[in-house]
């Protein structure tokens, strides 16, 4: 039985997530995942703090960019990241759950425009991110398999 598209995008985000040791390690949950669109959840650990005791820019860009991948490869053509960009809007603390949620907002030839929004648990805005993604050709996942 051949997979739909959207059970084959949610192939591709869990085979990224297993081949990835980022996702693993910072213990990212696929939450879901479809054509252009992706839902990741990852727990906040003391190791993913900065100095002030908030969550670490740079892991807030990391689960944002995470989900702007699985939802920018989901349709099988191995695709990059040519730009993005995050926007802080309020601090994150240990043991929050946070989730990003990746919007395809334009799709044109090789180019697409993705939203990520980064929320607490409780739907507080915690950051936005906006990446530009340029498809490269080849299968997403190394063995190809998207059926």
């Amino acid at each position: 039985m051949s997979r739909t598209a959207d059970e084959k995008a949610a192939h591709i985000a869990a085979t990224l997530c297993r081949l990835e040791g980022t996702g693993q390690a910072w213990g990212i949950v696929i939450e879901e995942a479809r054509v252009g669109y992706a839902r990741i959840a990852m727990r906040l650990r003391a190791d993913m703090l900065n100095g002030h005791g908030t969550a670490h820019g740079g892991m807030l860009f990391a689960l944002a960019d995470t989900a702007f991948a699985y939802a920018c490869n989901s349709r099988g053509v191995k695709t990059v990241a040519a730009q993005a960009s995050m926007t802080f809007l309020a601090p994150a603390l240990e043991g929050e759950l946070l989730i990003a949620e990746a919007v395809e907002q334009a799709l044109a030839g090789r180019t697409g425009v993705y939203n990520v929004s980064v929320r607490g648990e409780d739907g507080r805005a915690i950051a936005e991110f906006q990446g530009l993604s340029r498809s490269v050709g080849g299968p997403t996942i190394p063995d190809g398999d998207t059926q």
